[in-house]
């Protein structure tokens, strides 16, 4: 299928008067962030601005966060594994995570009261580095699963941590369900970014964890100038990242909030389904899941995030794969002036959405409903920087998944 298909959500609610935001408001993402600043390796990411892109497509300004440079892991997800985990460790130390930072986190006398910990996850790629990356910092173990037809650079970066990391012939909800059942039987901890009945706290905290990247962003737009954008794409797997950035979106702007679409790739769009179905319950896609945009190919949404998107979301777009590439095409190969953004597969497929909706005379009907143009302020996240160093340059350099 190579067309977009959109779908606007009738049942959206103001803020406050939906799924809970307290969770995700400015207090929380302060806690949030002052604990990742308590690594070495915590720095703000980039909010690129791009006025010639945003010229040539005819809006106010075009903003990208550019998470390809967080914790030197070229990818978001560490924000989430790495919170989690302070979280779950704060517990056991019968401890708020207020009082605790990576440095003491790591100490000896932590590990020796704690003693031995394996933490097990299921992943594309990026998540699971982040969690196996956290866990080498504590000096402890991870036990990572990944989906079938997963990238062995993303396996071997995790190996490198120290982990375990086998990619299975299952899809990535199956290896889900793979790496609790391992968890329930060698007694480890599961630490995943989707919530099922009955494990909810963990995913809650990685959700947590994500917004440090908002609450960055945010800010970065009013050193330039916007107090609040118009609109926001965010990207959707299980809906953790889409359902945290938007659940701090409509605590921060209330009344105010901006125009929110979820993004997903047609053969993975759960979220989008179920949107459609209108029922007011998440919706599974089954089958192997197969897309350009391994990051997102999730079949399951997650049960916490699902009543933010469901409740706040002004949007839902399924999209194909070459939109992504096209977005991964566009912000390496910037206009004039404009700040180049490497940006995986899932990283760039709200860039390549946006200038599909913007330049296709069969986009104006999406255009219209979703209000762009010319004084429209839009920011995008880039969550991924090239990860799968072969499938971006097959991408940029070689032009495969051309625009239909």
């Amino acid at each position: 299928m190579n067309s977009v298909l959109l779908h606007m959500n009738k049942a959206q609610k103001r803020p406050g008067q939906g799924a809970g935001l307290a969770d995700f408001n400015k207090e929380e993402a302060t806690r949030v962030r002052n604990f990742h600043k308590s690594f070495s390796e915590y720095a703000v990411t980039p909010l690129a601005a791009l006025p010639q892109l945003a010229k040539d497509l005819g809006v106010g300004s075009v903003h990208v966060k550019d998470e390809s440079k967080r914790f030197g892991l070229n990818a978001f997800k560490v924000l989430g594994g790495s919170y989690a985990i302070g979280r779950l460790l704060a517990e056991r130390l019968g401890r708020p995570i207020e009082d605790l930072g990576r440095d003491e986190l790591c100490s000896d006398a932590v590990r020796a009261k704690l003693g031995p910990i394996t933490f097990a996850t299921a992943t594309d790629g990026n998540h699971g580095r982040g969690v196996a990356w956290t866990a080498q910092q504590l000096q402890q173990h991870a036990a990572v699963y990944m989906p079938k037809g997963s990238d062995p650079i993303r396996q071997k970066n995790i190996l490198a941590t120290g982990a375990e990391c086998t990619i299975t012939d299952l899809n990535y909800d199956d290896a889900v369900r793979l790496a609790n059942k391992n968890a329930d039987e060698h007694g480890w901890l599961m630490v995943q970014d989707t919530a099922w009945e009955g494990y909810e706290d963990i995913p809650r905290w990685i959700m947590q964890g994500y917004m440090t990247l908002t609450i960055e962003a945010v800010e970065q737009l009013k050193e330039q100038g916007i107090d609040r954008p118009t609109h926001v794409f965010l990207q959707a797997g299980v809906g953790s990242f889409a359902g945290a950035a938007l659940g701090f979106i409509a605590s921060v702007f209330g009344d105010d909030l901006p125009i929110t679409t979820i993004v997903e790739p047609h053969q993975a769009n759960c979220i989008y389904k179920s949107m459609v179905a209108g029922d007011g319950a998440p919706h599974n896609v089954t089958g192997d899941l197969s897309t350009l945009m391994a990051g997102l190919a999730c079949g399951e949404p997650s049960t916490i995030s699902w009543g933010v998107l469901r409740d706040y979301a002004a949007a839902s777009i399924s999209c194909p794969d070459w939109i992504a590439a096209n977005g991964m095409r566009i912000l390496s190969s910037p206009l004039g002036g404009d700040q180049r953004v490497i940006s995986g597969e899932s990283g760039a497929v709200t860039t390549g959405l946006l200038d599909y909706i913007m330049r296709r005379p069969e986009a104006a009907d999406i255009r219209k409903a979703l209000k762009l143009d010319a004084s429209s302020r839009i920011l995008l996240v880039s969550t991924e920087g090239d990860t799968s160093p072969e499938t971006f340059r097959e991408v940029v350099w070689y032009g495969s998944h051309a625009g239909k």
